[in-house]
């Protein structure tokens, strides 16, 4: 299992290993915490299709594995980002074409106050992710519309379910009172990634 910046180092792992190899995070994906990601969505809302989720915040290794969770499972996935801080497109096109076979409908979004209308689903990460530490400063500003509260969240679903990756700068891309409020579901997102990680062990050692 590796978990590093570079999405080649992965690649070129699996390419020469003759053990498999599991992406535990890259600067590209994220499929481990998709997994948990998903299992959490279908232990609170009971489905994948007819949920719409958005995800609010940089458009990295999370958001590209959202997409890649909302094209296999049929569930909807809006990614909102701020101008330059979008989603990979070539990741993206991939994605929907990926969503041909199940209907789920992916979208790309520049206003949170749109996006979330009609949501089933709140999603945020940190702001400044890895690898991008140093433009935190930056990041603040251009993020700054794009904060998940109680005010944006009005336009939501009365029953939205709120997830984060975790850890959480609380006051920066969500605010206490939702990351902590009755919606939050993040301690159950953040043991789901135990269950589904066994998960991947057990098909692994049971395909072998």
């Amino acid at each position: 299992m590796i978990r590093t910046n570079s999405h080649e180092v992965v690649s070129e792992f699996a390419t020469h290993a003759t053990v498999p190899v599991i992406n535990a995070l890259t600067d590209a994906f994220h499929p481990c915490q998709a997994l948990a990601d998903g299992l959490t969505i279908l232990e609170h809302k009971g489905a994948f299709t007819g949920i719409k989720l958005v995800y609010i915040g940089d458009g990295n290794n999370v958001a590209h594995s959202l997409l890649a969770l909302g094209a296999k499972t049929g569930m909807d996935v809006t990614i909102v980002s701020p101008a330059g801080h979008e989603v990979d497109s070539e990741i993206y096109s991939k994605a929907k074409k990926a969503a041909e076979k199940t209907g789920a409908k992916l979208e790309l979004c520049q206003d949170p106050q749109l996006a979330v209308v009609g949501a089933d689903v709140i999603y945020t990460d940190v702001w400044a992710s890895m690898g991008f530490e140093s433009e935190q400063s930056e990041r603040l500003s251009s993020f700054a519309a794009f904060q998940v509260n109680e005010e944006l969240l009005q336009k939501a679903k009365p029953d939205y379910l709120f997830l984060h990756c975790l850890p959480a700068h609380r006051g920066e891309e969500v605010t206490a009172e939702v990351i902590d409020g009755t919606h939050s579901a993040v301690y159950d997102q953040a043991e789901n990634r135990l269950h589904v990680q066994k998960a991947v062990l057990a098909a692994i050692m049971s395909s072998s």
